[in-house]
């Protein structure tokens, strides 16, 4: 069975368009697919039509969407849960290419698009800034960006991990919010462009404004918790940020340059800065409906100033504790610590061992046919894929022959170690021992996929099979070594090892990372757990 649940407040209006539009689609579905209405605190008779119309309904207090939807989700049925809004209507063909997204067992979330039929010239930018998006996503074989008004979870991962946070009582980021977090358990969400709703978008530029003012504001609370999610993701341009920035010290040079007549200058040019910024946008706009192209630069202007201006109105009110708030896997600053001890320790490893591998890969060739480097994909931060580089210590084709000495699928655990594996050659059982066919890691440390410290990189095969709690290993980068390599390193049980790593991330800290690298020459040097 398919849910489809839609959060609904003083959706009198627009409400039936959307029940029956799925209604249409639900009549030709060969499976059953229940509607659920949460009607959040209506004051209008929102529930009353959503009864008459054949919806589920559920009523509470107004709580704001976040809640709503989870109490959709409670009551659903399906394995499969669809979100829309009341304000949206589901184009023909919508229930299909979200269900179709599911067929992939990986796929644990999905996003769609947004259509209009409105003519207005704010609307219609609205439109083509989202199309914007949905380029820079198309593509990309995971997102970690899912907008609620088309989207998708697999109810289990969505229960398992309580839904959405009703911390954010009002339409903002609560949907980004939940996408980031199953993003950093490395969980696939995708983008499917064929799964269309049509939308009233911002009929004025004062309900853009508002709405882009809440986004930014409530954006401040996030990225207390997400850090990183300030510098990228799956969704937002990159240019946006810059384009913050520049209106920003454009308007503080302004009054300047009444005091100091060259500070007109440098607000000219960070002006001039940011119309460059927008060409790019403003190009594709006039492709599509030139009349929005030639307002398209003022639109962005008041897009970058309306989300600087909430951003920063939120970093004030949420600044000091905030009730329900949490702690972020790794702050700005510790992410920032951490990255340029991983450079410093990686030119300088690599610097001295230079001689060391020169002479391992001469070892290599005169004891096994092959290459000397081994590259395989492993999972990193937030699920990313990347190629470790090692040395090679198997027999050249042992990839292939993995079958002969593991059943991943008759594994008790997703993890294996195996003592006196036949594949490992003469030379290889020797690196292995002092861990030196690691030491091409340090390119990996380098190019920024993993860090001295931290999880032992996995792969992909064996995290496809974990479950929720061992996902949160993949919240920070993968690690030359660990706390796993200092307790035990292939003696360790899965379970043993997460726990070990799980606390290394809820309790990081710089210092935390050089003890691990102190103690790991001990811990190679003694060799236990080193097969």
């Amino acid at each position: 069975m398919i849910s489809v649940v839609i959060p609904a407040y003083n959706a009198e209006r627009t409400l039936p368009a959307a029940l029956r539009a799925l209604s249409a689609q639900i009549e030709q579905w060969p499976q059953p697919v229940e509607v659920i209405v949460v009607d959040d605190g209506s004051q209008d008779g929102t529930a009353a039509l959503a009864r008459s119309l054949g919806a589920l309904t559920i009523e509470q207090v107004n709580q704001g969407p976040a809640a709503a939807r989870n109490q959709g989700v409670a009551a659903a049925q399906g394995d499969i849960v669809l979100f829309t809004d009341s304000d949206c209507e589901p184009a023909p063909g919508w229930l299909a290419a979200m269900a179709a997204a599911f067929a992939d067992p990986e796929v644990i979330g999905a996003k769609g698009t947004y259509l209009t039929r409105q003519t207005g010239l704010v609307p219609r930018f609205v439109q083509i800034e989202y199309e914007d998006r949905y380029d820079r996503m198309r593509g990309q074989a995971s997102i970690d960006f899912v907008d609620t008004y088309s989207a998708g979870y697999r109810r289990a991962i969505f229960l398992e991990n309580s839904g959405f946070d009703t911390i954010f009582a009002t339409a903002s980021v609560e949907d980004q919010e939940f996408s980031f977090r199953l993003a950093q358990k490395g969980y696939r969400l995708v983008f499917v462009p064929q799964a269309q709703v049509y939308h009233t978008h911002d009929r004025v530029l004062a309900e853009y404004i508002r709405r882009k003012f809440y986004i930014g504001y409530y954006k401040a609370l996030l990225t207390r918790w997400l850090p990183e999610r300030l510098l990228r993701d799956s969704h937002t341009p990159q240019v946006l940020k810059v384009q913050m920035a520049l209106v920003t010290l454009t308007l503080a040079a302004l009054p300047l340059a009444l005091l100091w007549s060259p500070a007109l200058w440098g607000a000219a040019g960070l002006a001039l800065a940011f119309l460059l910024t927008a060409l790019p946008f403003t190009l594709k706009a006039l492709r599509k409906d030139w009349p929005v192209g030639l307002a398209t630069p003022v639109m962005l202007a008041v897009r970058a100033l309306t989300l600087a201006a909430g951003f920063g109105a939120g970093r004030i009110h949420f600044r000091g504790e905030v009730q329900g708030a949490r702690l972020p896997v790794l702050s700005g600053w510790q992410r920032a610590g951490k990255r340029l001890l991983d450079i410093a320790g990686a030119a300088i490893g690599l610097a001295i061992s230079l001689v060391p591998m020169a002479l391992i890969a001469i070892a290599i060739k005169l004891d096994s046919r092959g290459p000397v480097f081994f590259s395989q994909t492993r999972v990193g931060e937030n699920g990313r894929l990347f190629r470790v580089v090692k040395f090679r210590s198997m027999v050249d084709n042992a990839e292939a022959r993995r079958h002969e000495v593991v059943d991943l699928d008759a594994l008790a655990e997703p993890a294996y170690k195996i003592r006196d594996d036949p594949r490992v050659t003469r030379v290889g059982r020797w690196l292995r021992r002092f861990s030196l066919d690691e030491l091409p890691q340090f390119i990996n440390v380098l190019t920024g996929d993993m860090s001295l410290v931290g999880p032992r990189p996995e792969e992909t095969d064996l995290v496809a099979r974990y479950n929720d709690w061992q996902r949160r290993r993949l919240a920070v980068k993968p690690g030359m070594t660990g706390p796993m390599q200092i307790n035990g390193r292939g003696d360790l049980a899965l379970a043993a090892r997460v726990a070990l790593e799980v606390e290394y991330i809820e309790h990081y800290s710089l210092w935390h990372d050089v003890i691990i690298l102190l103690k790991t020459l001990p811990a190679v040097v003694r060799g236990k757990g080193s097969y």
